[in-house]
């Protein structure tokens, strides 16, 4: 983990912390989830830059050592794109192979929305693509499918979750979020919220004290505010990306209890051939049997070698 570099980068009217290992022509970008970091790419980073990669694993905007502006609209899909395009400006990189998961996974598609231009191949996990409705929202559908006590719509209300979180010592809340193997769409109530989760009777082995210590200093020193302001903000201005595809080589890995796989006409649409439409060049969906949400923590080698299979004759 000492050989990983730590630098910032202005970018699109912010700085923003950038860790990196590896040198050469062949870099990946990989982009971080909600409640994570730069850090939740630790393994890959290491394992990647071995084979030859150069490795960059920013905290996105609002996360972690990078800036957090505090307008809620300045954290859109085309700020965040905005922001990671000026970083592969600023480390004079043209195109990229590209990894995301959870939030940044979204991001991920929508960079390749954006820019196809700047991505070689992509690699994305855990989140599928969705396609922009043209008369509802993600959260809309949520709310409607899910009521007003799924997760994602208790974030959109302002200090709310905030306000959940700061009930639960931080460490012991990013384990529960982390270490969750309830593959069903989780929905909270105001009077049960995230702190009325059970404490895990012990870490599992691919998560360590340390590694949850290091993720509960960046969230103690900078709050959830700011990440939580990225979560769905996007819908408004994406109107003319409506109907658009994804265009550049796509592989997409899922953990098999993943809650995503959960929401409805989901599992058909990833494993049943349905995302190729949206994605025409959407070359192989794999499932990791036994995994949950955060794959890369949980199963990091394996994740490795599919993005390494993948990139490695692109």
């Amino acid at each position: 983990m000492d050989k990983i570099q730590h630098t910032t980068v202005p970018t699109n009217g912010i700085n923003m912390h950038v860790a990196s290992i590896g040198t050469g022509p062949r870099a990946i970008l990989f982009l971080h989830g909600f409640p994570e970091l730069w850090y939740t790419w630790r393994h890959q980073l290491l394992s990647l830059s071995s084979l030859g990669y150069r490795c960059i694993a920013p905290d996105l905007r609002g996360y972690g050592d990078t800036d957090c502006p505090a307008p809620a609209a300045q954290y859109t899909s085309l700020h965040i794109v905005g922001d990671l395009v000026g970083l592969l400006d600023g480390l004079g990189i043209q195109r990229v192979f590209l990894v995301g998961h959870d939030w940044g996974a979204i991001i991920a598609w929508h960079f390749c929305l954006f820019r196809p231009d700047r991505v070689k191949a992509l690699v994305n996990t855990s989140v599928p693509f969705t396609p922009r409705h043209p008369k509802a929202s993600l959260i809309a559908g949520m709310r409607a499918v899910f009521g007003d006590d799924f997760y994602m719509c208790r974030f959109q209300e302002v200090g709310e979750a905030e306000a959940d979180f700061g009930a639960v010592e931080t460490g012991k809340l990013l384990a529960k979020i982390l270490t969750s193997r309830n593959p069903d769409p989780p929905c909270l109530p105001k009077h049960v919220g995230f702190r009325g989760i059970p404490d895990l009777p012990a870490l599992p082995s691919w998560l360590t004290q340390q590694d949850i210590d290091y993720f509960a200093s960046k969230f103690d020193r900078t709050g959830f505010t700011g990440a939580l302001k990225v979560l769905c903000r996007s819908w408004e201005v994406m109107g003319p990306w409506t109907g658009a595809k994804v265009t550049v080589p796509t592989k997409f890995i899922v953990g098999e209890l993943d809650i995503t796989l959960k929401f409805p006409r989901m599992k058909d649409y990833v494993v049943g051939g349905g995302m190729k439409a949206d994605v025409p060049l959407l070359e192989e969906v794999v499932v990791l049997e036994g995994v949950a949400h955060f794959l890369h923590e949980e199963s990091p080698q394996q994740v490795t070698n599919h993005i390494h299979d993948f990139f490695k004759d692109k």
